[in-house]
């Protein structure tokens, strides 16, 4: 068991989903040049406070589910689930931790606060309803990351370009879908069992999601390194971008992965260091050559 996994108020929190919440970072990195001590303290209280509000969606996203959770091969060892955490506990931790949360955001920056407020607010609503309707329940988790990117932004003052924002929302979009056909994959057996909306799926359906999302990923983040108004050199990191989507495909497909990102980013040593290569490379180019 994981060092936070016998503790039941830290598992619910899911920190191993946390690494979603690195998006903060990408304004800083993009902006490398011109960053702070105090930008980087900003960016890592936005990372901070985005975490904990995420993790109090996830509680509550685990009291609505936790009869379905309890049938489930892999979700039924979540503390809630599997009884480990008494459901109005959790609710009544979760409650002082999201008040906590959006105190110290407001204080932090007002526009941050209310976009955490907003991301609150729609991943309630995925969990009490749009998760139950196709096409509606990916594009509502990949606007969460897109949320996230913003976030970064207004804690340090810095714009996204629109391009930046569209390559977020066209991964997030990769990954959710990734994530519905493994979830195909896992209860091909039984799929409407544990989540009604898989029944409204089909594996060849995910495929061509997938197919149009990563064409429009590469194209978009292609056109981002020419049109963001940073050096040209940027284009460098396109392979990268480029092996990190095939990679993750070859897992989906060849492997069987692709529900759980924030693991295959911690397992997958390819991954991992792609994303490490792409971040060292976006600073220089930007640091050295813009």
């Amino acid at each position: 068991m994981s060092w936070y996994g016998s503790n039941p108020y830290i598992a619910v929190l899911r920190p191993k989903q946390w690494t979603k919440n690195l998006l903060v970072f990408a304004a800083l990195i993009f902006s490398i040049k011109i960053v702070t001590v105090a930008m980087w303290g900003k960016c890592i209280a936005g990372f901070l406070l985005f975490s904990l509000v995420s993790g109090c969606v996830y509680i509550l996203n685990d009291y609505v589910d936790r009869e379905a959770d309890s049938r489930h091969p892999e979700k039924r060892h979540r503390p809630i689930a599997s009884g480990r955490l008494q459901p109005i506990r959790a609710l009544a931790f979760g409650c002082i931790l999201l008040i906590s949360s959006f105190s110290m955001a407001f204080i932090l920056n007002p526009w941050f606060s209310l976009l955490l407020l907003g991301y609150f607010m729609i991943n309630v609503a995925y969990s009490m309803k749009l998760k139950h309707i196709v096409i509606i329940d990916i594009m509502v988790i990949a606007f969460g990351f897109v949320l996230r990117a913003i976030g970064g932004g207004l804690v340090i003052d810095i714009p996204f370009t629109p391009w930046f924002l569209i390559c977020t929302m066209l991964l997030a979009l990769f990954l959710a879908i990734s994530k519905r056909r493994h979830e195909l994959y896992l209860l091909s057996k039984n799929k409407g069992e544990h989540r009604k909306v898989l029944e409204q799926y089909s594996p060849e359906l995910l495929n061509q999601l997938n197919s149009i999302v990563t064409t429009a990923a590469i194209m978009s983040y292609s056109l981002f390194t020419f049109t963001s108004g940073h050096t040209i050199h940027l284009m460098w990191t396109i392979p990268l971008v480029m092996y990190g989507i095939f990679r993750y495909l070859y897992l989906i497909h060849m492997k069987g992965k692709g529900g759980r990102p924030e693991e295959i980013l911690l397992e997958d040593r390819h991954i991992l260091t792609t994303v490490m290569l792409f971040a060292v490379m976006v600073v220089v180019v930007l640091y050295y050559f813009e």
